[in-house]
């Protein structure tokens, strides 16, 4: 079995394992030291496969601070730095690994891929775009609303897998006797989403970066159209929309820290008391840490977020008095 229950103290070496037929990404713990691109085999939700070391578990030096404004993304320059950001998600990665304790049911590798597994797992994949094919021919014969995607044979036992996708549900019965007597085998069928799709695949986004969804583990993080609201960006759906139709994976990476820091300013649209008159906030840029308030007889300043306050004995936001003090001074 690739799970077992082992020890509190005992000391293993912690792995990110990656299924590339059907982008399956997690992470499996092994007792001896191995080195990216080494073939395993393990156990994937649809059964023992063989997969590939990507890297040492991603393990960051120092976690997000709230308040800190000095934010770093993930890196993408594929080993080329030391930075902390580096997820160790990328074949170039250069990690140092460590053993580090583990405990309760903790998902293991089975064992390292034999030549002989290793040539099954080629011939297997030389197969699917014929299985496709003919899995395709079936599905107009029976004239089923599915999009087939890619098969994959699994290395574990005879079964073949076939990923598709559909706007509702799709009754496949006769279609997988169909394939059955074609294929002498299991036959599985797996309806997948948009997201699931463009994941398993791959390609460029509009950034011209490989898809969030292919290259990292996005554990099916939901996407808000909150999110973009929030960080002030186009509410055009073409902008904020990847290739797959649905909202940019991305627009979570940022999110929190908008929400954290705008907690901490007067909302847009707000009063606030500014050179012995009431203003309105009408802009809180994040990117600047400045807020834009809007005066009478068209006055417009910016106000650094350090000189902005919420006074908690009148409930009012307002004004440093020195930065007041210091811009009429400079007129």
């Amino acid at each position: 079995m690739a799970k077992k229950v082992v020890e509190r103290d005992e000391l293993a070496y912690v792995y990110v394992v990656k299924n590339t037929s059907y982008n399956d990404k997690m992470l499996a713990a092994w007792d001896s030291e191995l080195y990216a691109g080494c073939q395993v085999v393990y156990e994937t939700k649809y059964g023992l496969d063989l997969g590939v070391v990507i890297g040492p578990a991603p393990v960051g030096k120092k976690r997000y601070e709230p308040g800190n404004a000095e934010i770093t993304g993930a890196c993408m320059r594929s080993g080329s730095c030391n930075c902390d950001s580096c997820a160790g998600v990328q074949a170039e990665v250069r990690r140092e690994n460590k053993r580090v304790k583990v405990s309760g049911d903790v998902t293991w590798l089975d064992h390292i891929a034999t030549p002989a597994e290793i040539n099954k797992a080629k011939e297997n994949a030389s197969k699917e775009d014929y299985a496709l094919e003919i899995c395709r021919e079936k599905v107009k014969k029976h004239k089923l609303d599915m999009k087939l995607i890619s098969a994959h044979f699994l290395l574990g036992e005879p079964k073949v897998i076939f990923f598709f996708y559909s706007d509702g549900r799709v009754d496949f019965r006769d279609l997988v006797k169909d394939l059955v007597s074609v294929f002498k085998m299991r036959i599985e069928l797996r309806q997948v989403g948009d997201r699931d799709e463009a994941s398993m695949l791959g390609g460029l986004s509009v950034c011209g970066r490989d898809f969030c969804c292919h290259c990292f583990n996005t554990n099916g993080q939901q996407i808000q159209i909150k999110m973009a609201k929030e960080q002030d960006l186009s509410l055009n759906s073409s902008k904020i929309s990847g290739p797959c139709g649905k909202l940019l994976c991305c627009l979570a990476y940022e999110y929190d820290y908008y929400v954290e820091e705008k907690a901490g300013c007067p909302p847009e649209g707000s009063k606030i008391k500014f050179d012995h008159e009431i203003w309105r906030v009408s802009t809180v840029n994040i990117l600047s840490r400045k807020i834009t308030v809007n005066g009478s007889e068209g006055r417009s300043v910016n106000i650094p977020f350090e000189y902005v306050y919420l006074n908690s004995d009148t409930g009012h936001w307002e004004v440093d008095e020195e930065f007041e003090e210091k811009l009429f001074s400079a007129e």
